[in-house]
């Protein structure tokens, strides 16, 4: 049984079938458009999360190394110390202006973020300088583990063979 269109349906199908595929899309995007959308609190956190992964931390740095030359051979257990010729800093944007008396105020200029949440504006970011490193492990006497430890802390830090020192330890 064959269903049959109302007289006054029966252009409407037509119609219907011919532009069938534009008014998929058009549906598409309209169901698109009225999916929520995050909301300026989570825009908030993964802003902060950022922020948070952009920071150095040292002894999370140190761990991870530690971590990844004791997985070379001959290594065994390593204990790695890191020194820090600078800790990194930020340069912030400024706003200068002086006043009718000569006198000159400095500002630090701050974006809105909505919601009454201001953003420092970062000019440049300096970061972190190592200074030297210190890797004590069970396999540190033999030469050809000592050379393996020697390139890869020098590859991670960036430091020279003379920064960089391997002893044996227990």
């Amino acid at each position: 049984m064959k269903w049959k269109w109302p007289t006054g349906l029966a252009k409407w199908r037509g119609v219907l079938e011919r532009y069938k595929y534009v008014l998929l899309v058009i549906a598409a995007g309209l169901f698109l458009l009225l999916l929520p959308t995050a909301g300026s609190d989570a825009a908030e956190g993964m802003a902060a999360a950022a922020q948070e992964e952009a920071s150095f931390q040292l002894e999370g740095f140190e761990r991870q190394l530690e971590e990844i030359l004791s997985r070379i051979e001959g290594a065994g257990e390593t204990h790695v110390v890191l020194t820090l010729k600078n800790d990194g800093r930020r340069v912030l944007a400024q706003d200068s202006q002086r006043g009718s008396d000569g006198s000159l105020t400095t500002d630090v200029v701050t974006v809105g973020r909505g919601s009454g949440n201001q953003d420092v504006v970062e000019v440049q970011t300096y970061t972190p300088e190592f200074q030297g490193a210190l890797v004590v492990c069970p396999g540190g006497e033999d030469p050809q583990v000592q050379l393996r430890l020697l390139a890869a802390v020098s590859a991670l830090t960036g430091l020279g063979s003379d920064k960089i020192s391997i002893c044996r330890g227990n």
